[in-house]
């Protein structure tokens, strides 16, 4: 669906639904000035078009911590070897079948990509390290910035 398609109705309900995709199908008619029927149908469009690519629960990590622990969150550059289309197809497919790895970015200049990534704890990142980067031929260079404290996250993409 380009968009051009998309009327503002159609922008107010995506900007509805990023910011909480909880709400009730009556509570979004209502938000954005349509009939429960109309919204319904609306989004199901939005989300057939692949508008709308998935919902999920953003978690606390300050809550959780009591119970399951901090964890480890980094920010590593990754700089291969050989960046050709294949190399780096190749890569981002590796990354982005491992369930530690949370974003993954093809970044330029500087290093060929930017992970985020999610660690239990110190051996569980080496174990993490070893198994897509130390054991990977075509990995140049690792850096690493570990997070101390997580003060924003989101995914909201601004709209017109």
């Amino acid at each position: 669906m380009p968009l051009a398609e998309l009327d503002a109705i159609d922008l107010q309900l995506l900007e509805s639904l990023q910011l909480d995709s909880s709400l009730s199908n009556q509570a979004l008619a209502e938000r954005v000035h349509v009939s429960p029927p109309t919204c319904l149908r609306r989004v199901k469009r939005l989300r057939d078009a692949g508008l709308i690519e998935r919902e999920i629960a953003v978690l606390s990590v300050d809550a959780l911590a009591p119970i399951i622990g901090h964890g480890l969150c980094a920010v590593v550059e990754i700089t291969l070897d050989r960046q050709d289309q294949a190399a780096l197809e190749a890569f981002e497919f590796k990354v982005a079948q491992d369930d530690a790895v949370q974003q993954c970015y093809r970044v330029s200049p500087g290093p060929d990509f930017c992970l985020v990534v999610h660690a239990r704890d110190m051996p569980d990142y080496l174990a993490l390290t070893q198994r897509l980067f130390t054991f990977d031929a075509n990995v140049r260079n690792v850096k690493t910035f570990f997070s101390i404290k997580r003060s924003k996250f989101g995914a909201r993409v601004p709209l017109p």
